[in-house]
């Protein structure tokens, strides 16, 4: 009985490391990716601005209804809009955001690269 108490105790304990062990595996994973990541994901959010600038501020449809020419894939990407400055955000959780302009004459233009 004691032996299996032991067992027991000792798989109880493996768990939270294992558990750390992962997280540190996935981060670093995340780290290793980071550029791909973050270059994928700054083209999908820069290409969600403009197009939702353009149907917002060209087209003159609502930004709800804008949010439905989204295509698949872009389900984390959140627009905002800045009706005052005629722009669009849009914004993948925790890692980029890109900004797109209605400009007379030009149409809808991305702001400028931020270092």
């Amino acid at each position: 009985m004691a032996k299996s108490t032991a067992r027991s105790t000792r798989k109880s304990r493996r768990w939270p490391w294992m558990l750390v062990f992962l997280a540190i595996l996935l981060a670093g994973v995340a780290w290793f990716y980071r550029t791909p990541i973050t270059g994928y994901a700054g083209a999908g959010a820069a290409y969600s601005a403009r197009v939702a600038c353009s149907c917002r501020f060209v087209a003159g449809r609502s930004l709800d209804d804008c949010k439905k020419d989204q295509l698949p894939g872009m389900e984390f990407v959140t627009l905002k809009e800045d009706v005052d400055a005629k722009s669009v955000t849009a914004r993948f959780p925790l890692i980029v955001s890109e900004t797109a302009t209605y400009r007379e004459g030009y149409g809808c233009v991305m702001e400028k690269w931020r270092d």
